[in-house]
């Protein structure tokens, strides 16, 4: 079972950047696809990105498409979010999870969640 521990959390202002990192344990990390969910305080995680097992494709949330890039390195058993033009709304605690079913966007479409990164974006 791959197990994951996010990074690159903090505080930055509206309009900046940050780039999470999610560390991937286990030899198996490139034969997986891969998200990143958030979720606010008082609100459902909610879906923010998702990428093959190859890295060759990717969808998004509306809610941050052109904004953020969700990328991978197998080598590295790294994935990433990179995430530009930040807004207050995007505050969160930011998940990645492995995708467990073949379709869908919900969490239970996803598992071996990691323990989260907090993004804070100030107005």
């Amino acid at each position: 079972q791959v197990q994951l521990v996010e990074s690159g959390g903090g505080l930055v202002q509206a309009g900046g950047s940050l780039r999470l990192s999610c560390a991937a344990s286990g030899r198996t990390f490139s034969t997986y696809a891969m998200g990143w969910f958030r979720q606010a305080p008082g609100k459902e995680r909610e879906f923010v990105a998702a990428i093959s097992w190859s890295g060759g494709s990717s969808y998004y949330a509306d809610s941050v498409a052109g904004r953020f890039t969700i990328s991978r390195d197998n080598a590295k058993n790294t994935l990433y979010l990179q995430m530009n033009s930040l807004k207050p709304e995007d505050t969160a605690v930011y998940y990645c999870g492995v995708r467990t079913r073949l379709f869908g966007t919900d969490t239970a479409d996803f598992g071996s969640w990691g323990q989260g990164t907090q993004v804070t974006v100030s107005s």
